[in-house]
């Protein structure tokens, strides 16, 4: 079941995301981040109005997926950058898919034009999730990261959306 997350979903997103930093590359954390940080980032993407959806699955957040802005002066706004996290035993199960399809479903619905991926260029199965829903390589900063004693590639990946019918400045 997809649906809005809610706060007490937070010790388990918390504990999806720790599990991201301690034993991946796919984020560029070195330490976990606290229940309270996590409230903190809740709070901010509801004041923000962005979307943070969760996957339950037989009564158990299996996933996480969310976006904001891509950067922060105003002639970005029409463009975001998402982020999505699968627990370790829902992987390879459809799980990934199926939050980052209600994500391109959302930003279209507002109008957005860009949506853009920042993936370690290691992470082959999140390429290939994000390839096949229609996001293109848009470009590689070599060595953008260190972690676990070594450099870490940053592929970009971005997903071209309709976009808002009247764009304007300002």
């Amino acid at each position: 079941m997809l649906r809005a997350a809610e706060e007490q979903d937070l010790p388990a997103i918390t504990n999806i995301y720790n599990d991201a930093i301690v034993n991946t590359t796919a984020v560029y954390h070195y330490e976990p981040q606290t229940l309270d940080n996590r409230l903190q980032w809740f709070r901010e993407k509801r004041i923000g109005g962005f979307p943070l959806i969760v996957l339950e699955q037989e009564g158990h957040v299996a996933g996480f997926a969310t976006y904001g802005p891509f950067r922060a002066w105003p002639a970005y706004k029409y463009t975001i950058e998402h982020s999505l996290y699968v627990d370790r035993q829902y992987r390879g199960q459809g799980a990934g898919r199926t939050l980052l399809q209600e994500l391109i479903r959302l930003a279209a619905r507002e109008g957005y034009a860009t949506m853009v991926a920042g993936i370690d260029a290691s992470n082959e199965t999140s390429i290939a999730l994000h390839r096949k829903l229609g996001f293109t390589h848009s470009g590689t900063i070599r060595r953008a990261g260190f972690k676990f004693g070594r450099w870490l590639d940053l592929a970009f990946y971005q997903l071209d959306l309709d976009g808002p019918a009247e764009p304007r400045d300002g």
